[in-house]
């Protein structure tokens, strides 16, 4: 049970912070868009990054540098890419009803780059794979227990802050609040973009 519980907070650890994953939650929270289909990509690709740390996977992981290096550049791309669909969104006109901050998504192209967020970015291996790996490793045979905390953090997580996100509707009837949070998901696109490009 400590082990199990240690894996929660563990988990949690490493999915509380806001980055372009939970950014991205938090919109279709909001939006009311395909939130449940989100929140399912979310936890399942969770789910396989950390069996796969636990399994041993990040020991493979930090013997082939090269392949962090093109996930990498081509996760900074995409992230350079989102944050400018972000300003063109806050500062095009018909992007901003109030109704519902602009055409509904289609449910191909939230779960596409609901994905591309959490696998092209070179993050989430090293803190799922690579030290949420090493650290379960250190439970010995409990370590399976504390994997399943740290599975049941993310689903625990991402549910929340998805259906969580709609008690912020009333703000959102307001175009002007539209415009700050795209203008805020371009910032921290934005920053994360440059963070990957700077990391050693």
């Amino acid at each position: 049970m400590l082990t199990f519980l240690a894996g929660i907070l563990f988990g949690l650890s490493l999915i509380v912070a806001i980055g372009a994953q939970n950014t991205l939650v938090i919109k279709q929270g909001v939006r009311g868009e395909h939130v449940g289909a989100v929140v399912a990509v979310c936890v399942a690709s969770d789910v396989v990054l950390i069996a796969a740390g636990v399994g041993g996977a990040g020991a493979l992981l930090t013997r082939s540098p090269d392949v962090l290096q093109v996930v990498r550049w081509v996760g900074a791309a995409f992230l350079f890419a989102y944050a400018a669909f972000a300003l063109r969104r806050a500062w095009r006109p018909g992007a901003l009803r109030a109704d519902t901050a602009g055409e509904p998504a289609r449910l191909g192209t939230v779960l596409a780059t609901t994905a591309a967020l959490t696998w092209l970015n070179p993050h989430v291996y090293l803190d799922t794979v690579v030290l949420l790996g090493s650290v379960a490793a250190t439970h010995g045979g409990a370590r399976w227990w504390f994997a399943a905390g740290a599975m049941l953090a993310s689903l625990v997580w991402f549910t929340v802050l998805g259906h969580g996100a709609r008690l912020l509707r009333p703000l959102f009837a307001r175009p002007a609040a539209w415009r700050v949070l795209d203008l805020g998901v371009a910032l921290i696109m934005t920053v994360l973009a440059v963070s990957l490009l700077r990391a050693p």
